[in-house]
């Protein structure tokens, strides 16, 4: 009889010629358990999902509550279903009064392509402008948003029209113009390694799509729901998005996404044509009642006030020649190395150690950090000298 592992590699489509190839059986908090009944702590969140942890209590109970309830009834938008009502009018309630229009979608690259659509269905326009390094998601029209060349260049042709600029230049806003339809940008870009730009930049931006009758679409697929220490990242800078993108945390382990606008803005879906944007399993009714406890979970547990002091503990941990640079927006974390030859075995041996950590996909020697939100101040300290210890072991 073939192994679980052997089965895996011979009839799961891979992603790489390396899996990691962790074999869990079972996962609490910020720990994951494997088959042997080791322990390791989840320092990603599963790549920023688990923001209340694995199973949290409020999520499980949600999940099994909707359970039997019902499952699928109908496509998204026809039925008025309590979950997705609930979610929606509480992610509302989070938001400035203009984003009063939820779509929900199953993911994160979705999500994406709903937005992308909703910007040029809005303005009558067809180019959008993104930034390089960023990541979107890895369907057609995210990718195509995608700004690293080597990630998409195999599966070109991609979408037209897209333009990019860099990251946090406030000189190549001249970019975005009257024939823009959005400006696709990451409040904190991810797999860039930690980049967050400053106030003036931010300003700039707004200011320059208002200017241009552009739509400012932000991406906190993995800064929203939490991460930053704001619920949402943009609220650190002191403007508003046109459409807001969710997916990854804010689901508590479920496999949810949407993007949020204005009602009118949204609008534009119900005509020429109807039925301009269609998902058959959006919010789907477990998903979306999970993603409602993931929320007040968050809000009602106060899991925001303790994370600035969490980030600056691991600041202060985790010193040790061999690391170059530690970026950071609340426990959005890149721990830099000299190169990936140096990063890569460190990150194995932290495995072998018992923390699961990994690196960016457009920077390689950068380690990630970003644990579950409850991760507890002694949790930080043994994650960080197992860290250093794996550090140490590799270096020497």
């Amino acid at each position: 009889m073939p192994s679980q592992r052997q089965l895996f590699l011979n009839h799961l489509a891979q992603t790489s010629d390396a899996p990691l190839m962790l074999e869990m059986t079972s996962a609490e908090g910020i720990y994951m358990t494997d088959v042997d009944g080791k322990q390791y702590i989840d320092l990603i969140s599963g790549i920023g999902v688990s923001n209340v942890g694995h199973r949290h209590p409020r999520v499980v109970e949600a999940i099994k509550d909707q359970v039997d309830k019902h499952l699928h009834v109908m496509v998204y938008g026809e039925f008025v279903q309590s979950p997705q009502v609930k979610l929606a009018e509480a992610l509302t309630r989070t938001l400035p009064k203009k984003l009063d229009s939820v779509y929900l979608v199953n993911s994160g690259s979705e999500a994406i392509e709903g937005a992308m659509k909703l910007a040029k269905r809005y303005t009558g326009r067809r180019e959008i402008v993104a930034c390089h390094n960023a990541y979107h998601g890895s369907s057609h029209g995210a990718l195509s948003l995608t700004g690293s060349e080597s990630f998409k260049r195999n599966y070109r042709p991609l979408i037209p029209g897209i333009s990019h600029i860099n990251f946090g230049n406030v000189s190549e806003l001249e970019m975005i113009s009257e024939s823009t339809a959005a400006f696709v940008v990451e409040t904190v870009q991810g797999e860039a390694g930690v980049r967050h730009a400053n106030q003036e930049y931010w300003s700039e931006v707004r200011k320059r799509c208002d200017e241009t009758g552009t739509l400012l679409i932000l991406d906190e697929i993995q800064c929203g729901f939490g991460r930053t220490g704001k619920f949402w990242a943009f609220e650190h800078y002191g403007i508003e998005p046109d459409v807001l993108v969710s997916a990854k945390g804010m689901g508590g382990g479920m496999p949810i996404g949407c993007f949020i606008s204005n009602k009118n803005t949204m609008a534009v879906f119900t005509e020429n044509p109807v039925l301009g944007h269609i998902s058959t399993f959006g919010g789907h009714p477990v998903s979306s009642a999970a993603s409602l406890a993931t929320l007040e979970t968050i809000l009602q547990e106060n899991l925001l006030e303790g994370i600035e002091t969490k980030a600056n503990l691991f600041l202060e941990y985790l010193k040790h020649p061999a690391i170059m640079d530690i970026r950071n927006k609340g426990l959005m974390m890149a721990v830099e190395f000299e190169s990936y030859d140096v990063l890569k075995p460190i990150i194995d041996k932290a495995i072998a150690l018992g923390v699961v950590t990994d690196w960016f996909l457009f920077n390689d020697k950068s380690m990630r950090i970003a644990p579950p939100l409850i991760i507890t101040e002694d949790e930080i300290k043994k994650a960080c000298e197992i860290i250093l210890q794996a550090i140490k072991e590799v270096v020497s």
